[in-house]
């Protein structure tokens, strides 16, 4: 065997016995005489002397050692100088005497520095090398941390009597959320299957087949834009429906999970318990239906204390009937430039400009604006706001959704600019009762809002309202710290009420039978009450993880530009292949 121990388990219980190691060189240090140097594999570090009056061979061999080699060494094990120990090091306080040594493998030169104190190389760099990137340790760790997830979150399922279930990859395009992957037959000409974008279909046909309690760590496939919270191509969600619950027995599963996993596997801590926000709470009070709640700056409503303001810009606003917020930021200073620069945030978000009263301790209160205000409009916006020393009020005025749009922006920019969020803190909210149908601003046709199998407050009857848009369905998402990490519902269990469903976004029954044959047969078997959740996992570790950046969680991520810049993928397919699958392509300019 090449190696007999690794680095985690080099202690000083080892001193002066014999081991073997098989590492790679970390770097190295000549100091004239006796060469240092640090051997390193993915548990740690451990200092290795080479010292030529105990062995001069070695001594010659290690002046060849660079960066990256594979080598094997053999010595003992003694204990480090007090005025060397590295309390930094798992192996501080031990170091390696060499006795004999074997050059496994040379390395090129790093396209990249990998020790931690350098600067961070590209993404492009770092995803074209990513074997080598990975050799960083908090690369590394990354991947780690991704195991035990999965690990822990398996046990945690089958402890609770969800039984795995592997759902197909290659199965049919139907109408859900994004565009589909899709790949040609060979054996069937001229046809296509579709990658799932979830295992929509396949877990409710499991309620049918008494598979009463399902999970599956799930990849799902949507051609879609990849964002900093969104991997392109593939991503993977934890994936669970059950028979017979309503939306309270989700909620449970769902928090008792999440309590356990973060506890197990992270440092940060879950505040107080979930909150529930309605879709429409969340957009009046935060502007978002994933609202950040670890601090606070909720929405007021202003638009009837200003309905006939002498302000222009509040006037127009409630002659339109649209609306008036505000925001307060207590206790914190800005300049001229951080009210201007803030006011550009607001503009890219739609605004045209951003109103704002500052109460300091010189002048209280002072704004560009405060001539347009009477003192009994001041007085009742006071009342509710509560304004104090070092206080600052912002305004949004426009249509609803863009009103709270604009300071929804503006609260999370001032989160960042002045920390007002714990980043070791986890808050958690359910945003329920979303509309089940939306209409189309040019068009004016109904669609889906979420989810189409979910079920309505009111059930199947409720579909006979005139009031479409107003109906609720049974749906829910689960926000944390700004980031939907869980969607969906309870579902339409009955088939007839599906298809009255998608009739109303003008799609008729023979085009539910054709989407979802298998479904619609199936629910006529008998079909229990059933909901479900899905829980995107990469997203909820890239939070627990602190980053930036989704593609951080993954070993081996797509780029920003959807690419797999390793392996050189999407690449062209030669033309006997094309052939093949009866496919001619079309003209393009690269």
């Amino acid at each position: 065997m090449l190696r007999t121990i690794t680095c985690n388990e080099l202690t000083k219980e080892n001193v002066w016995q014999e081991v073997t190691l098989c590492w790679w060189v970390s770097n190295r240090r000549d100091h004239g005489w006796i060469i240092f140097i640090d051997l390193r594999d993915r548990y740690g570090i451990t200092q290795v002397v080479f010292d030529p009056e105990d062995d001069k061979q070695s001594w010659l061999e290690a002046n060849d050692f660079r960066s990256e080699f594979v080598v094997q060494v053999t010595w003992k094990v003694r204990n480090r100088p007090d005025w060397q120990s590295n309390p930094n090091l798992k192996t501080g306080d031990i170091e390696v005497i060499i006795k004999n040594t074997r050059l496994l493998s040379k390395s090129k030169t790093p396209p990249f520095e990998l020790d931690d104190f350098w600067d961070l190389a590209g993404e492009d760099i770092r995803y074209k090398y990513r074997y080598i990137d990975l050799r960083r340790r908090k690369a590394l760790e990354n991947v780690t941390f991704r195991s035990n997830f999965l690990n822990f979150t398996r046990n945690w399922f089958a402890s609770n009597e969800f039984l795995e279930v592997q759902t197909p990859i290659f199965t049919v395009s139907s109408p859900e959320w994004a565009r589909d992957f899709l790949v040609p037959s060979r054996i069937h000409p001229g046809k296509f299957y579709a990658l799932p974008q979830a295992p929509q279909q396949y877990k409710q046909l499991l309620m049918v087949w008494w598979i009463d309690k399902y999970f599956q760590i799930a990849p799902c496939f949507r051609d879609e834009d990849p964002r900093a919270d969104r991997h392109a191509c593939e991503f993977y969600q934890i994936d669970a429906e059950m028979s017979f619950v309503e939306q309270a027995d989700v909620f449970n599963v769902v928090e008792t999970y999440i309590k356990d996993v973060v506890n197990a596997v992270s440092k940060k801590e879950v505040l107080w318990d979930f909150n529930i926000l309605s879709y429409d709470e969340a957009l009046e009070n935060y502007g978002s239906d994933k609202p950040d709640l670890r601090f606070g700056m909720k929405f007021v409503d202003l638009t009837d204390i200003f309905k006939n303001s002498d302000f222009s810009v509040f006037k127009n606003v409630c002659d339109t009937n649209w609306v008036i917020k505000a925001i307060k930021l207590e206790w914190q200073t800005m300049s001229r430039k951080d009210i201007d620069d803030l006011t550009q945030v607001a503009i890219k978000a739609w605004a045209k400009w951003l109103a704002y009263i500052i109460y300091d301790a010189v002048e209280w209160p002072k704004s560009p604006i405060l001539k347009f205000f009477s003192d009994a409009e001041m007085k009742e916006m006071e009342s509710r706001l509560e304004p104090k020393t070092w206080d600052i009020i912002f305004f949004s005025a426009n249509e609803f959704k863009r009103a709270v749009w604009v300071l929804s922006v503006v609260r999370l920019a001032l989160r960042d600019k002045f920390n007002l969020a714990d980043n070791d803190k986890l808050s958690f909210a359910w945003i329920v009762d979303f509309p089940m149908f939306e209409q189309d601003e040019v068009t004016w046709k109904l669609d889906f809002c979420h989810n189409p199998f979910s079920m309505p407050h009111g059930w199947v009857e409720a579909f006979e309202r005139q009031d479409l848009l107003n109906i609720k369905a049974i749906q829910y998402d689960l926000a944390c710290n700004w980031y939907e990490i869980l969607s969906w519902s309870i579902r339409n269990h009955d088939v007839e009420s599906l298809v009255k469903a998608f009739s109303i976004v003008w799609r008729d029954k023979q085009e539910v039978m054709d989407k979802f044959g298998a479904m619609y047969e199936a629910f006529q078997y008998w079909v229990p009450p059933h909901g479900w959740f899905a829980i995107g996992m990469d997203r909820f570790m890239m939070i627990l993880k602190d980053e930036e950046n989704i593609r951080e969680v993954y070993a081996f991520p797509k780029s920003w530009k959807a690419q797999d810049v390793m392996m050189n993928a999407p690449s062209i397919i030669d033309q006997s292949q094309l052939d093949e699958l009866h496919i001619e392509i079309k003209q393009i300019e690269l």
